[in-house]
């Protein structure tokens, strides 16, 4: 029964820290986001076109990772307006991850 029971702790607390840095982990992207669009809103209120590699890849890079449409196109292709639309749309897709997590 006591041999039992510890298991079932060692399983609950495994659980328990592979949700907590799978909570971190999706906090940390949401993070990254906020900084891209921070950079982005400052492109698109100087009224910039081009897209610096640097922030192209970047945001290429979450794009990819959380299998957006706009992944199907090649980045230097894409304007500011719609990286970032697609920035929102990762972002609220986690976000609606982390809220289902707190009920």
């Amino acid at each position: 029964m006591i041999q039992e029971t510890c298991l079932e702790i060692e399983v609950l607390s495994e659980r328990h820290e592979r949700e907590r840095l799978e909570r971190y982990a999706r906090r940390h992207k949401i993070q990254q986001i906020d900084e891209l669009l921070n950079e982005f809103e400052m492109l698109n209120l100087a009224d910039e076109v081009a897209v610096p590699e640097r922030l192209r890849a970047r945001a290429s890079r979450i794009i990819v990772d959380e299998q957006h449409a706009l992944a199907l196109r090649p980045p230097e292709e894409i304007r500011i307006v719609e990286w970032m639309d697609g920035l929102y749309d990762v972002q609220d897709s986690l976000m609606l991850t982390v809220e289902d997590d707190i009920e």
